[in-house]
């Protein structure tokens, strides 16, 4: 294997951990309205502060592996990088904003105490979740697909092109993966009345992930795919079934490992019906961008390959302890009485 395959194979697997973890984060934060409704306000607030809870001490440390996924972009694929971010400067600007509007409303909304200012964050927290969820579909959908791309390396296709029918199933499989991912996580997060919405909608978003993943990952398979990459479509299938009768059964530990492995292999059949593309052109297969013209010098790939073998086993050893430490069900019981700011009448 050469140095830029391997690099190739290194980002897909800094996407596939940053879907499978920042995947239940974006569930967590389109649910979280939902499993907050109760007839009683405070007692809504304190199922809505639960279910934020379930991720508080780690979402941030998920998006790690987006960062790191895109400086290991930009270093080792610079060509890629370039064409890519020009190409979807609309959509990628999009997640941009709707990532930093999710940080600054999950970070804020317990900082003043006041219902008007929490609703607003909670807002922002679900623009946040489903922006994302959503555009990133779209955007690996057309990667996979191929976009205009001429002699210089330059998307010609616009914003509206983006938003053709195969993307927009893309966009719509990752927002109910994620949704569901989000549910089966909160699920072995917490107990109480919390868990046991958080089941039944598990449940209910469990078919429909499996109707829309499974046809996405079909019509990826016969459009785009190799022989071999069936076995990925039958690995997400057999993956998400299995989700379905677990979360009928409340079996929700279960449940999450096979939303993770749906996830780990929609990705990884993405990235192998990419390969050895990386950005294909649908305008003429020459102007295609491969992983061989697209790559660094041998010499910044070899630097890069050192300082991941020294950082990258740190990182993941502490995101690790991080959620050992964290591990522990959480309830509205445990939610204490908001210490935020008053407002002045």
């Amino acid at each position: 294997m050469s140095l830029p395959e391997f690099w190739f194979f290194v980002i897909g697997f800094f996407f596939v951990g940053y879907f499978v973890l920042e995947g239940f984060d974006f569930g967590v934060g389109m649910l979280m309205p939902i499993l907050g409704r109760h007839p009683d306000s405070a007692t809504g607030e304190k199922r809505r502060r639960t279910v934020l809870n379930t991720i508080g001490p780690v979402w941030d440390g998920n998006e790690v592996w987006l960062i790191t996924a895109g400086g290991a972009l930009f270093a080792a694929f610079p060509e890629w990088y370039a064409t890519l971010f020009s190409g979807f400067y609309l959509p990628l600007l999009l997640i941009l904003v709707a990532l930093i509007l999710r940080i600054c409303a999950i970070e804020w909304r317990g900082k003043i105490d006041d219902p008007v200012w929490r609703r607003r964050c909670d807002i922002g927290i679900g623009i946040g979740s489903w922006v994302p969820a959503v555009l990133w579909g779209v955007a690996f959908a057309n990667i996979v697909r191929g976009v205009a791309i001429d002699e210089n390396k330059k998307v010609t296709a616009g914003f509206f092109d983006l938003l053709n029918p195969y993307a927009l199933l893309g966009g719509v499989t990752m927002a109910l993966v994620f949704a569901l991912h989000g549910a089966v996580f909160i699920a072995l997060k917490t107990s109480g009345d919390v868990h046991e919405d958080s089941v039944k909608i598990a449940a209910r978003l469990a078919i429909p992930a499996v109707l829309v993943g499974g046809s996405f990952a079909v019509w990826t398979q016969l459009a785009h795919g190799k022989t071999w990459t069936w076995v990925l479509v039958g690995v997400a299938a057999v993956a998400l079934l299995l989700v379905v009768a677990l979360t009928a059964r409340v079996r929700e530990g279960w449940a999450f490992v096979f939303t993770s492995i749906a996830i780990v292999a929609v990705v990884v059949l993405l990235f192998a019906s990419l390969f050895p593309n990386v950005m294909p052109s649908s305008t003429d297969a020459a102007f295609d961008l491969t992983i061989a013209n697209a790559s660094s010098s041998p010499y910044t790939l070899k630097v890069m390959t050192w300082a991941a073998a020294f950082a990258a086993p740190v990182v993941i050893g502490y995101q690790g302890w991080t959620y050992w430490v964290f591990r522990q069900r959480i309830s509205s019981a445990h939610i204490p009485d908001s210490i935020g700011l008053t407002v002045k009448s």
